[in-house]
């Protein structure tokens, strides 16, 4: 790396694979890609990791409740994270996750570390245990966890991490931002934590003692911190000493023995990663290191930590400390206590900044399972994706449609939601804020002033010149247009600066900013109507080449500072300008330094077309119909509930928008390709846990067979739509040994692959199947037959007496994954 160019290393947390990705995940890892697009374009050396979270008791329980191994679970769910975000077109350079070799080593490294430093060490906890949350809580038996489920006493022997030791370190370096946390409200947060309930007791204190002394150098006791609710279990080698206040570097006061030990492994179940030699040695059964330890070394593992090889270790002293950890506020803790005292502990540098963000709120209520206002991704990418893109382009691809309508989704989220705090969502708001600033505010704008150079200048701005530098704006009462050159350049090199400065956040009222300077344009063109300017008089020629000018090269400058946030539209926007491809650009710094007059004689505008496609009020009820339909079905166990088999949160605390359950709050056409430099095993189908085997559905004739006079009650349209048909095409058939009526066929939905088993071996051969595409029905529960999954089902006709099966077919092209209305 050069030695003016700056690192920038940032990282989401790695999302639990309990549950399937939802638009609070989608929103961190935006947000974690918008400032990686905008540090790259800067010059700065910039990685961006991101990842699934696949070890702990609960994973290991819905493994067995789906009648799967472990592995195979965490494969399923991870390669829905890393596809969504391929779909989304997602910069990340590193997708990690805690299964693979690369990361168990560097895990067991550092626990070895700490162990070797003594500050770990074995002993032994009797308590109340949350499963869905995998704490210990407080109370008695069948207290109930934070996921609203009575825990389950359990006693074992575990490895604590002498977090007591770190009171007062963490309180000096958050209060003096050496640890910077973000928002305040975060950061006051986790200091309350850290000082304990001090307001009380200076209270009862001062009652009996009007004068209260404590010594701020005093050595720090055993001691810990962290919510009833977080409570990790405590050590007996550590008893909690009497209340004693401190005070910090900065003269606050602090409760000393506030905090205190740390459990870091478990041996009540198997699914993590073991504890290693020489600590390994020294317990009487097995242990695994505790999740909270081994999914925070992500951070360092997947930039080479623990590795012998001299590139990944040049790789980790290049990049740590990481710049920037992003996530959800409720696992700040973690991140602002934990984790920066397993590197004090391990002589390793600090994070240089935390900052967590807020829930987002459907319709002004926190998203849930058990109230079924979960928000998928998905339904926004299809949707936006088919009902408004693909309708006003035809011909575009999947990709195509999947990318515009992820810049639909970033849009609105950083422009509705406050970074740092709760934000309201609902398909409704998202498509009036799309319509108002992107259909008819900036698209419309773009389309204005290009098509007007091309009608009068033949798309070349070789005939179109102007020496003049000037912006034009409205003044408050919007009375009188005042024309300025430089102070208007000015300001929007102050938008320019704020894009690019090195605070960490994504402000709102920056992409209000922009907002203002293109309506400033907008009332620019009225104000000075170029299309009522007569080209046959030199003075009116002038002036409407100065207009267009100004109009031209205000949508350059305002595209490239949209970039990072509307990267498909921005390079839309910049091909149709005539300046090539935007990527380029902003890896040759073209992006860096705006300055005016960028559009050069000569420049040819590219082919014109529409940005944003104006989208149906309708559109609404279209994902709220979308989202109804995958609704998942319960699969009682056992072990768990559907609350743990399906894919979906746990709890409260588990299904907070934004954030996984654990770590929470990041598109691949093809499982299995290769996502920034990892290559994570990914199966080739992607399925959900399979639901009991049904010998009834073995064979598809006796499902399509039925009789030629229909006898089958009236639904209704709300019915119809709960059925999810799309259109597939087959690329492998086979038969099955020992069942003369099966074939297992592979078919591709253009977003995924699936497995499906159908009855109709009697009447098609392998060989004639392959390359049909066909309808097929996706959101139909999987079942086993024959100990294969089978996702899905054919739709077919059954003709003559013998109910043959005439499978539904296209006669004209149509492209995978198009959906039957």
């Amino acid at each position: 790396m050069p030695d003016t160019q700056k690192k920038f290393y940032l990282t989401t947390p790695i999302y639990y694979v309990n549950a399937r990705p939802h638009i609070g995940h989608a929103y961190t890892t935006l947000v974690a890609d918008t400032i990686a697009r905008r540090h790259r374009l800067l010059g700065d050396d910039t990685f961006f990791l991101t990842g699934t979270d696949e070890h702990g008791q609960k994973i290991e329980r819905s493994a067995a409740a789906a009648g799967i191994p472990p592995q195979q679970f965490t494969d399923q769910v991870s390669a829905e994270f890393r596809i969504l975000w391929a779909r989304m077109g997602l910069t990340n350079d590193d997708f990690i996750r805690t299964t693979e070799p690369r990361h168990q080593r560097g895990a067991q490294r550092l626990f070895a570390d700490l162990h070797q430093r003594g500050q770990i060490y074995l002993s032994s906890y009797t308590g109340q245990y949350s499963i869905g949350e995998e704490i210990f809580v407080d109370g008695p038996p069948g207290t109930l966890g934070p996921d609203g489920r009575p825990t389950e006493t359990v006693t074992e022997e575990n490895f604590f991490f002498r977090l007591s030791e770190y009171q007062l370190p963490l309180i000096d370096l958050i209060e003096s931002d050496t640890l910077h946390i973000q928002p305040e409200s975060r950061k006051n947060e986790v200091l309350s934590f850290l000082r304990g309930p001090i307001s009380a007791h200076l209270t009862a204190k001062a009652a009996t003692d009007s004068t209260v002394h404590a010594e701020a150098s005093t050595p720090i006791p055993p001691a810990v911190i962290l919510s009833e609710a977080k409570n990790p279990r405590i050590s007996p080698e550590v008893p909690t000493p009497p209340a004693e206040i401190a005070y910090s570097k900065l003269g606050n006061p602090y409760l000393k023995g506030h905090l205190r030990d740390l459990s870091v492994s478990r041996s009540s179940f198997t699914w993590g990663i073991p504890v290693p030699e020489p600590a390994a040695s020294e317990t009487k059964q097995k242990h695994v290191i505790y999740v909270w330890l081994d999914a925070l070394a992500n951070y360092m593992t997947a930039i080479g930590y623990g590795s012998d090889d001299p590139e990944k270790i040049a790789q980790f002293k290049n990049y740590w400390p990481a710049d920037l950890h992003i996530m959800a506020k409720e696992i700040t803790r973690q991140h602002c206590i934990y984790w920066p005292a397993f590197l004090l502990a391990a002589n390793l540098p600090l994070p240089k900044a935390i900052t967590a963000h807020g829930w987002l709120l459907f319709d002004d209520s926190k998203m849930s399972k058990s109230k079924g206002n979960i928000v998928r991704t998905e339904t926004i990418l299809d949707a936006f994706g088919t009902e408004v893109y693909a309708k006003q382009f035809p011909e575009s691809t999947k990709q195509e449609q999947d990318l515009f309508a992820a810049d639909v989704l970033r849009y609105h989220l950083l422009r509705e939601v406050p970074f740092g705090q709760d934000g309201s969502f609902s398909f409704e708001a998202m498509i009036t804020r799309y319509n108002a600033d992107l259909a008819n505010g900036y698209g419309n704008l773009v389309s204005r002033v290009l098509k007007m150079i091309h009608v009068e200048y033949g798309s070349s701005f070789t005939k179109l010149q102007s020496n003049h530098v000037v912006m034009a704006v409205y003044t408050e009462d919007e009375a009188e247009l005042i024309a300025y050159g430089s102070e208007g350049i000015e300001r929007l090199a102050e938008l320019t600066a704020k894009m690019t400065s090195e605070k960490p956040l994504i402000d709102r009222d920056l992409l209000g900013q922009f907002d203002f300077f293109r309506y400033s344009v907008d009332r620019y063109l009225s104000a000075n109507s170029p299309w009522k300017l007569n080209r046959e008089l030199p003075d009116d020629e002038a002036r409407k080449q100065e207009i267009l000018c100004t109009a031209a090269e205000s949508i350059r400058i305002i595209t490239a500072l949209l970039y990072p946030i509307l990267p498909y539209a921005a390079a839309k926007i910049w091909t149709q300008l005539g300046l090539g491809d935007i990527e380029v650009a902003a890896k040759n710094g073209d992006l860096k330094d705006l300055k005016w007059g960028g559009l050069k004689p000569g420049t040819k505008l590219g082919p014109l077309s529409p940005i944003f496609p104006r989208a149906d009020k309708g559109l609404a009820q279209i994902m709220t119909d979308i989202e109804s339909s995958n609704i998942p079905k319960p699969t009682p166990s056992k072990f768990v509930d559907e609350k743990t088999v399906n894919t979906e949160p746990t709890s409260a605390a588990t299904t907070d928008p934004g954030a996984a359950p654990r770590t929470s709050d990041l598109a691949e056409p093809n499982p299995g390709a290769q996502v920034g430099a990892s290559w994570a095993p990914v199966p080739e189908l992607i399925k959900t846990p399979p639901h009991t085997e049904s010998p009834a559905s073995e064979a598809f004739a006796t499902a399509a067979a039925a009789s030629s006079i229909p006898d089958n009650p009236q639904i209704c349209i709300e019915d119809f739509v709960k059925i999810d048909l799309r259109v597939a095409q087959i690329i492998v058939a086979e038969r099955i040994p020992k069942a003369d009526k099966l074939l297992r066929l592979e078919v591709d939905l253009g977003y995924e692959k699936r497995q499906i088993l159908s009855g109709i071996a009697e009447w098609y051969t392998p060989e004639e199947l392959i390359g049909r595409r066909i309808v097929v029905i996706t959101n139909l529960a999987p079942r086993k037959m024959r100990g294969l999954e089978s996702h899905g089902m054919l739709l077919a006709a059954s003709n003559g007496d013998n109910g043959k099966p005439v499978l539904a077919t296209f006669s004209e092209d149509i492209a995978l994954g198009s959906r039957l209305r």
